[in-house]
């Protein structure tokens, strides 16, 4: 059971990762035209750090009382709707409120990540198991990060943004029950929002 639950953690977070490493690099291009000043550029890299911060505590205490995979499932189907803006984003203003809003997302994916890893593991395979989890997941991220250069040749950004968009809705399928692999969310999750 811990080992099919933790199979479908690594595919999930190999496309999540492929799906952020895809981007990345155009990313960091896409803020340089927003706003070019290197002011501009650490504020919005800060603020991205600070709602992680903000975040992580607000996590902590409420991570008991929600499953963790749901944690990776509003980061996976979040991420995917905020890359649909990015196309759209002509201002440094849109830049600073994506970047809190990215930041959110980023911590909920760790968090959970960092959580679901222990769950799914005991101390007699922790290390091997964490190990060739980190393995799947930088291998995906490398060959997203050599893809994009390609895919900008052929493509246009916007292209990269909506295809990473796709990745990270498809990342969140693996994280559903079995049973509830629709799109309506499973009734522990309204439960647990209550409390």
């Amino acid at each position: 059971m811990k080992e099919n639950k933790l199979r479908l953690l690594v595919y999930s977070q190999s496309v999540t990762f492929f799906a952020s490493s895809l981007i990345f690099p155009f990313y960091i291009l896409f803020l340089k035209n927003v706003g070019s000043s290197f002011s501009a550029f650490g504020l919005s890299y800060g603020l991205f750090g600070l709602s992680s911060a903000l975040i992580y505590l607000l996590l902590g205490r409420i991570s008991g009382s929600i499953e963790n995979r749901y944690l990776l499932l509003i980061n996976s189907w979040g991420m995917a709707s905020i890359l649909l803006a990015f196309p759209h984003v002509t201002s440094v203003l849109q830049v600073y409120i994506i970047q809190i809003v990215l930041g959110v997302f980023g911590a909920f994916q760790k968090h959970g990540e960092k959580m679901l890893l222990a769950t799914y593991t005991d101390d007699v395979n922790r290390s091997g198991t964490i190990g060739s989890y980190h393995f799947w997941t930088a291998l995906f991220s490398s060959f997203a990060i050599i893809s994009a250069g390609f895919l900008a040749d052929f493509f246009t950004m916007d292209f990269v943004f909506y295809g990473s968009s796709i990745l990270y809705f498809i990342s969140g399928f693996f994280l559903l029950p079995k049973q509830s692999r629709v799109l309506t969310p499973p009734k522990e999750i309204m439960k647990n929002f209550g409390k």
